[in-house]
């Protein structure tokens, strides 16, 4: 993205001593790593992870307690335990990281490096969703018990010329070895490089101090990370986030919607709900079959896909009646049209009255993960299709926030490559 006419600066990335895994301490980078603390959508989950290899990261984004006092304690206690054993160790001279991502036909260069924080008003870091708050408060509990920041956030911005600042030096680097390479075993492979001299950092810097970013993935550690600078005097290290920096114009996104679960409603009693408010037909399986339908139908408007219950039946035409009366009128056009407004709206919120809070819906990226946690809990899934990024982008440079979930931004960064210590 370019500068806001409103941004008093623009994005400020500096380098840190990176925290890395020692690849002879444990059995593979690959089997350490692990997706965002979100992301993880195996049935068996954690569990997986945990038992894939003794020290995979996440034992720290993920702790498992009673409780999240004991959580956190936990995963404070495991780092210091890492750190003193030597199974992560500190590199010695601060840099920024070019890191790289690439499987089959995709490829995903970026920048990670120490954000400086700004406010929210300061139209220097766009935000697009809103966020939960419970969900804020146990990332900060977290990242406050283990001074560290353990994943990155990936953030957007475009680019103006690919030979020239930031992308220029990003290209230069990855000519040369890395620092290391992995294939995790969803077959992306992984290699990480270390920016360190002064002149290639200060291009950096040149060229980012007068652009602005979107976030992609990661608002609520952004909001983590704002709540705890609030906490700690000026200057520290909790006035810096990690981070990983797109040039989209460079290397584009790809952008997928986020499904909903819902728990205590079974499909039978969703379908009865919405009889008469929304147009409801039955469409051929299996799941990629259904997911046709639902792209073919999101061309012409509002279009949803609930299963659950072994079938599939795609929900459109919202009785336009009803989206007058539940969708509140003070946002753009855009937004209200979004398919997760509508489904917020009119659906969650007055047609099927289900609150959004943990115990009720579960929030899932991968479509046959929330089909299959909805046909073993009994509950609807409800899948969604993505919204276009030119869309994300242009209500995010008004100011308006989507629903919260909207969107899934990817590939993500693989969690447990390279960590930030605030200590």
């Amino acid at each position: 993205m370019t500068t806001s006419d409103n941004a008093e600066h623009g994005l400020r990335l500096t380098p840190f001593n990176g925290l890395r895994y020692v690849p002879e301490r444990v059995g593979s980078l690959a089997a350490v790593t692990s997706p965002p603390y979100d992301v993880v959508v195996r049935p068996d989950g954690v569990d997986y992870l945990e038992s894939a290899e003794p020290h995979n990261i996440v034992r720290l984004i993920l702790p498992q307690a009673e409780t999240p006092a004991a959580r956190n304690e936990q995963a404070a206690r495991t780092l210091r335990e890492w750190l003193a054993e030597g199974v992560l160790s500190a590199d010695p001279t601060p840099a920024l990281y070019v890191y790289e991502q690439r499987k089959a036909g995709l490829l995903q260069r970026g920048i990670i490096g120490a954000l400086a924080l700004s406010a929210p008003d300061a139209g220097i870091v766009l935000p697009h969703e809103d966020v939960m708050p419970h969900v804020v408060t146990d990332r900060a509990g977290l990242m406050r018990a283990a001074s560290a920041n353990l994943e990155p956030l990936l953030l957007t911005y475009r680019g103006d010329d690919p030979a020239a600042g930031a992308s220029a030096v990003v290209e230069r680097t990855v000519r040369g070895t890395p620092l290391f390479s992995t294939t995790t075993e969803d077959g992306f492979q992984h290699r990480l490089w270390a920016i360190t001299d002064p002149v290639d950092l200060d291009a950096v810097t040149a060229d980012l101090g007068h652009r602005q970013a979107l976030i992609a993935d990661g608002h609520h550690r952004w909001a983590t990370y704002l709540r705890l600078q609030e906490e700690h005097d000026s200057p520290s290290p909790w006035d810096f986030g990690l981070v990983l920096l797109v040039d989209t114009a460079r290397y584009p996104l790809q952008v997928r919607a986020i499904h909903r679960m819902l728990r205590r409603l079974p499909p039978a009693e969703a379908l009865a709900a919405i009889e008469g408010h929304f147009r409801v037909r039955a469409v051929d399986g299996p799941l990629p079959l259904a997911l046709e339908a639902l792209t073919d139908a999101a061309e012409r408007g509002n279009a949803f896909l609930l299963t659950g219950d072994g079938r599939f039946h795609l929900v459109t035409d919202p009785d336009p009646a009803l989206i007058e009366r539940t969708v509140r009128r003070d946002r753009p056009e855009a937004w209200r049209r979004l398919d997760a407004t509508v489904l917020h709206a009119a659906l969650l919120d007055t047609l099927w009255q289900v609150p959004d809070e943990p115990e009720h819906i579960t929030y899932i990226h991968d479509t046959a993960a929330t089909v299959e946690m909805a046909e073993r809990h009994g509950g609807t899934a409800v899948l969604l299709h993505p919204v276009r990024e030119e869309v994300v982008r242009d209500l995010a440079r008004q100011g308006v926030t989507m629903p919260r979930k909207s969107t899934s931004f990817g590939p993500k960064p693989a969690t447990g490559l390279v960590l930030r210590s605030l200590v």
